[in-house]
């Protein structure tokens, strides 16, 4: 198995259907999406740039999408932290995942690609 696809199955429920739901969201939002392994990280192309990528918080346990160019964003429930670069959105494995909320975001995101 590649590493990209380890990093979702070798996950326990409800973490791993989560981040296979985000997966299939994120490639469904644009078919110039690319996912990729990249610094170890599953990450998704644009334009040969991170759109973003998901990655599991280590305090909380829970999925997130890590926007690239994130700190451009202003919205409500994007964390910036310490980061420079990315601003993130957390998701609850035990909840509906807001799809309209991505959406919103990634179309902000998108807009700082063309």
């Amino acid at each position: 198995m590649k590493p990209i696809d380890n990093f979702y199955f070798n996950k326990e429920e409800p973490i791993k259907g989560c981040l296979l739901a985000l997966k299939a969201i994120i490639m469904n939002y644009d078919s110039a999406f690319t996912p990729k392994w990249y610094y170890r990280l599953p990450c998704f192309m644009y334009k040969n740039q991170i759109f973003c990528y998901l990655w599991i918080d280590k305090k909380t346990q829970s999925p997130y999408i890590a926007i690239g160019k994130g700190v451009e964003i202003e919205h409500p429930d994007l964390i910036q932290g310490k980061r420079t670069f990315t601003k993130l959105l957390m998701i609850d494995p035990n909840e509906d995942i807001p799809i309209e909320k991505i959406h919103i975001i990634f179309d902000m995101a998108m807009k700082l690609y063309n």
